[in-house]
């Protein structure tokens, strides 16, 4: 006889039982493991060494998804490959909240290099925005084809060979314009003051841009430097020479609107006027420190001089502007400059753009900071614009401070007062 025992119920919240894999399993699971890691990791080394990188890592595969994503199911026609991976890296750049750290795409990096060296073939024009976004002529160069061609300050460029420049960035519009010396360029063009439009075709030329402008007001000699290229120290050298051997007493030095340049002119710029001492302090973010100095015999270090500054004397002018003013060589008359005292080095990439990233500060003889600060002027002069250099309100201003009179149309600031 058998006893039918009744089997014992499980109660609920009692754990369940599994079953457990056999040992040689879980040593063969150990070992795939292992292996997978292995792999990861070394297949992770030969990426970093193949790219040089070490953030090709595991958190970068969520950027390849996105990519696979994109490319799979956007519903538009996507931009080319180039066109993505550029847009990443002004992206990645971008998070860095940094202005000056960008890249130039080729065509703007070429117009970069062209600034640098100060020339390039183009119309012979400087032209700039409106607040329309419409492409303005605001100096034909004397003797230059734009001039020859009739074009006029004020005239409004509507199209370039057939592409229209409206919504156009400032950066495209002028590599439009500019090309192959002796290559032609047919513009539309609408003058405001005649209320009508023209064709022209001009014939690009070699353009060397402007660096120094001078002149002599009776006994003071007036210097405009319009950007620090290669040639800007020679350049303005050689002006100021000029002007002191006919008999300029003084100089006025004129910064406005030109937006800096090379570390190495301004350096040279200021020890025109300046004895051995500080120019600028440059400091990265470990806080190691490059002190660029003048040097004594130079040619204008006795000089009385006045410097002229503006909204838009930036960064390589500031620099020569501080140093000015720290070391006690001159004042400052104008508006408050700009402000950019940042320092970007430049890296020249395989497509042919340039990767722009900030890498130091640059602080006056004085340690002021010009980095969002800008430079307040000693004198103040309310903006205006003049129909000729001898009416211009800054150069009035500074021909009455160096003879001693008072300008009616200017303002001491508390930085003067202090002097």
């Amino acid at each position: 006889m058998t006893l039918d025992i009744p089997k014992p119920q499980r109660p609920n919240n009692a754990p369940q039982r599994t079953t457990a894999p056999n040992s040689t399993f879980v040593a063969q699971m150990v070992v795939f493991v292992l292996a997978a890691m292995a792999l990861s990791f070394m297949a992770g080394v030969w990426l970093t060494k193949s790219t040089g990188s070490p953030h090709d890592n595991r958190d970068f595969v969520v950027f390849w998804q996105s990519w696979n994503v994109l490319d799979s199911e956007f519903y538009y026609e996507l931009p080319t490959e180039q066109e993505m991976v550029r847009g990443a890296i002004q992206g990645l750049l971008s998070t860095t909240g940094d202005r000056y750290t960008f890249l130039a795409p080729p065509r703007m990096a070429e117009l970069d290099r062209q600034a640098t060296a100060g020339e390039f073939g183009g119309i012979g024009a400087y032209v700039s925005l409106n607040a329309e976004g419409q492409l303005v002529i605001t100096t034909p160069f004397n003797d230059f084809p734009a001039e020859k061609a009739g074009l006029r300050s004020g005239d409004i460029v509507l199209e370039v060979d057939g592409t229209p420049i409206q919504g156009q960035s400032l950066g495209d519009a002028v590599a439009l314009l500019r090309g192959e010396v002796g290559t032609k360029v047919t513009l539309r063009v609408y003058r405001p003051d005649e209320e009508r439009e023209f064709t022209v075709t001009i014939t690009r030329a070699r353009v060397e841009l402007p660096t120094v402008y001078a002149q002599l007001f009776d006994d003071v000699g007036y210097v405009r430097l319009y950007s620090f290229n290669e040639h800007a120290t020679e350049q303005l050298e050689r002006e100021i020479r000029d002007l002191l051997d006919e008999g300029a007493q003084s100089l006025i030095l004129d910064l406005r609107g030109n937006p800096g340049g090379l570390l190495d002119q301004a350096v040279g710029v200021s020890d025109l006027f300046l004895g051995e001492g500080v120019v600028v302090t440059q400091r990265n973010r470990k806080g190691d420190a490059i002190v660029y100095r003048s040097q004594d015999g130079q040619l204008a270090e006795d000089v009385p001089l006045v410097v002229l500054i503006d909204d838009m004397s930036a960064s390589a002018s500031e620099v020569v502007a501080g140093a000015l003013r720290d070391r006690e060589r001159a004042i400052l008359i104008g508006q408050t400059s700009f402000g950019k005292g940042s320092v970007q080095h430049v890296y020249d990439l395989k497509d042919g753009s340039q990767l722009h990233v900030t890498v130091a500060l640059w602080f006056t003889p004085n340690e002021t900071p010009i980095q969002g600060e800008g430079l307040h002027p000693d004198i103040e002069v309310e903006a205006a614009e003049a129909p000729s250099v001898e009416d211009d309100p800054y150069i009035q201003a500074a021909l009455h401070y160096l003879r001693g009179e008072s300008a009616p149309d200017a303002t001491n600031t508390d930085a003067q007062e202090t002097e």
